[in-house]
């Protein structure tokens, strides 16, 4: 289970996996990007499945800006089957992904991270310092009764110039399925 919680100004925590198309990635692979959106997910939760579409309309609407969508799948794949990386790759191609998928084989990324849920968001600044940690939104059940898209207007904030006004909102969904040797961590 993850014991160190990131912090607001925390710099990124380095990490290099490989992802569903083949490649490796590492913090590196996305020097070139104004923000980097780090996103703890899987493929076995509700929440997440309901929220796969608007991670890729985000990943559309503001890879022009300069913004990198990359979700995580740290679960233990032992015990969730779907979770596995080659149900990773089945799934990305399904849903056509159209950001970086990686997997969190040994678990350590996501406890660098602090990470406790599916889907649960950190955006990194072009300093890669954490500014925003979080939900997606406030209503994962159905986009349509969406008031809040906190992650939208925390990235609209940034790319403005400006300082994140809501930085931190409880994270919910799945917790992340830790290996039986990582739960007294």
């Amino acid at each position: 289970m993850a014991t160190n919680k990131l912090k607001l100004g925390d710099p990124c925590p380095y990490f290099n996996m490989h992802a569903v198309d083949g490649n490796s990635y590492s913090l590196e692979s996305f020097s070139d990007k104004k923000v980097l959106i780090i996103i703890f997910s899987c493929n076995h939760c509700p929440y997440v499945q309901a929220y796969e579409e608007r991670i890729k309309e985000i990943q559309k609407d503001y890879e022009k800006k300069g913004v990198v969508v990359v979700a995580i799948n740290s679960n233990d794949d032992t015990r969730y089957e779907a979770d596995s990386f080659e149900g990773m790759v089945e799934s990305a191609k399904i849903k056509s992904f159209n950001f970086t998928y990686l997997r969190d084989e040994t678990q350590s990324v996501a406890k660098a991270f602090g990470a406790t849920h599916t889907p649960e968001a950190f955006i990194f600044n072009v300093e890669r310092k954490l500014v925003y940690h979080g939900k997606i939104d406030d209503n994962w059940k159905e986009e349509a009764k969406v008031k809040n898209r906190y992650l939208r207007e925390a990235l609209d904030e940034l790319l403005e110039g400006k300082e994140v006004s809501v930085p931190e909102t409880f994270s919910i969904g799945c917790t992340i399925k830790w290996k039986t040797e990582n739960n007294n961590l």
